[in-house]
């Protein structure tokens, strides 16, 4: 008897296992000496409004942001900062981060940038793994900055304070009319950006990526984004409430929408009530979030009628993992608004995996098509095949978005990219016969508190310098809130009166406010393999089922 024989989708390989993506191909630059800056602002649009403040109403117009741009870098030029430089951006959302950054790449220069609410010992980690030698931060951050001996520039919040005399330097780069007297030879291979995350284990580490990694995320997911819908970039209004620290905001905000002509307002940080005015004042068509956010704006929605929010278009939701009550929920409350999610990370060089819905076809749950030139297989954690749509494995990537390394830590960058160029994410997901992208689980060690990553490792640095803690684990446990938590499981001294407050209070005091352990088991043993490597698994199914 003739045997079954399975086909698959034009878009799967069973000989490779390869998936590629349902997109046509783009085509990338090829020219060696190209910057993103310059890709930027190669593209043409009808564009008027960049960015807005969204508290006072400050804007930028498209006609003014590349001079501001490079009157940045010329300043800086003048200031001694050159190229390959590392510049810290200890700085929350504004509608300077955008020329900041720009600024610092267009001269060929290296950011790296953080969390403004990050502790004094953590920028001077980053600070010293980066080798940063210059800053921008707020005034509130300066006293944690000047024991580093670095120069510090410091940015304001808006147009309103700009001309006090405190942000004078800053006001004299952007608005000195400075021109390069000779724009540094930049190529596609340089560094422009190192990004700190936790990788599928461990501590953070610096990822580095290159210009043409940002190149290649402009075309392939934000040129995507400008051919999927029938209106004009240039009439889009987005809501920028992501911090541009985050890999999600900073390519889409500070980067990838600019190349649109698209406006973008600014907030500093979130407000549900704040957020609902400027989607209102602003008419924002388009509204990037993480799950608590999308939660808080359904609830908010219950009091207000989504209706009210008319010029709502689309809501996209990224960063962490979503429930299907969240998603129903939202759908409920907002009928008439488009819901997609997406996927990526760090070291993917942004967005590998877009939501798309047409008028018949609504796919909410998914994390949606991959990318253009993107490829992945979905490998089976213990036996190494290659899976075919249907079944669950850990997604590794392939592309011209994915990250040059892992800054100064090859073992880290071995164990992530293997020689044939195959980033292994540690998600654990399956692709359904249309090519959509589902998450099912993470093999990473890493927590996702309200979208914020946080390196175990990190945590347990901080602990286990504690006089009374012998030994420590951290892990992650479900919060319907903010989606994950951090737990400390603590091995205390032999009679020793620690109590699980003192435990919460003494990391507190050391770290960014989201990186707070939330909660503390005390234990007799921290689960540990022969290799001495901490068993999260055990940890989380003990909180399943304990808590």
């Amino acid at each position: 008897m003739p045997q079954n024989t399975i086909t698959h989708p034009h878009w799967y390989s069973s000989k490779t296992g390869i998936y590629n993506s349902i997109h046509s191909p783009r085509n990338i630059p090829t020219d060696p000496f190209l910057d993103v800056v310059s890709f930027i602002f190669s593209h043409p649009h009808d564009g008027v409004l960049a960015l807005i403040d969204h508290s006072t109403g400050s804007s930028i117009s498209y006609s003014k942001l590349l001079p501001l741009v490079k009157s940045m870098a010329s300043g800086l030029h003048k200031m001694g900062v050159s190229q390959r430089d590392v510049v810290l951006l200890l700085l929350p959302n504004s509608i300077y981060y955008p020329i900041v950054l720009l600024g610092v790449m267009y001269l060929g220069a290296v950011v790296t940038p953080l969390n403004p609410l990050s502790s004094a010992g953590e920028i001077r980690k980053q600070v010293n793994d980066s080798g940063a030698s210059f800053a921008f931060t707020i005034p509130e951050n300066v006293n944690k900055l000047e024991p580093l001996g670095m120069p510090i520039i410091v940015v304001p919040e808006n147009e309103k304070v700009l001309e006090h005399e405190s942000f004078s330097c800053f006001f004299n780069l952007i608005y000195g009319n400075f021109d390069l007297s000779q724009k540094p030879v930049i190529k596609q291979e340089d560094n422009a950006a190192i990004l700190y995350s936790s990788g599928t284990t461990g501590t953070s580490k610096g990822v580095v990526l290159t210009h043409r990694n940002f190149i290649a995320m402009v075309e392939l997911f934000m040129r995507l984004q400008a051919s999927q819908y029938e209106y004009p970039c240039s009439k889009k209004v987005y809501l920028a409430v992501v911090p541009m620290f985050h890999m999600y905001g900073l390519s889409h905000f500070a980067m990838g929408l600019l190349s649109l002509g698209s406006t973008i307002v600014v907030m500093r940080k979130f407000d549900i009530d704040e957020a609902i005015t400027a989607i209102r004042k602003y008419n924002v068509t388009h509204f990037n979030v993480v799950p608590p956010i999308l939660s808080a704006l359904t609830t908010k929605a219950k009091g207000v009628k989504g209706s009210k929010l008319q010029s709502l278009r689309q809501v996209t939701c990224s960063a962490a993992p979503l429930s299907i009550a969240a998603i129903n929920d939202f759908v409920q409350a907002f009928p008439n608004v488009d819901f997609i999610q997406c996927y990526g990370m760090t070291e993917s060089g942004g967005t590998v995996a877009h939501g798309f819905n047409t008028e018949k076809f609504h796919n909410y749950s998914s994390l949606g098509l991959l990318a253009p030139n993107m490829e992945a297989k979905v490998v089976d954690c213990n036996s190494g095949a290659f899976l075919p749509p249907g079944s669950s494995g850990e997604i590794w990537l392939r592309g011209p978005s994915i990250m040059k390394g892992y800054l100064n830590n090859k073992e880290a960058t071995m164990s992530t990219i293997d020689q044939d160029g195959w980033l292994h994410t540690g998600d654990i997901v399956y692709f359904d016969q249309d090519g959509y992208l589902y998450l099912s689980d993470r093999l990473k060690d890493m927590i996702k508190y309200k979208g914020f990553q946080i390196a175990p490792g990190d945590l347990e640095a901080v602990l286990i310098l504690h006089p009374e803690i012998v030994d420590v684990a951290v892990t992650s446990a479900n919060d319907e809130e903010a989606g994950e938590i951090p737990v400390a499981f603590v091995v205390k001294k032999t009679g020793s009166v620690l109590s699980l407050k003192d435990v919460i209070d003494y990391v507190a005091k050391q770290v960014a406010p989201h990186k707070k352990v939330r909660k503390v088991v005390f234990t007799d043993k921290i689960p540990r393999s022969a290799t001495g490597k901490i068993l999260r698994r055990q940890l989380r199914n003990y909180l399943t089922s304990k808590l």
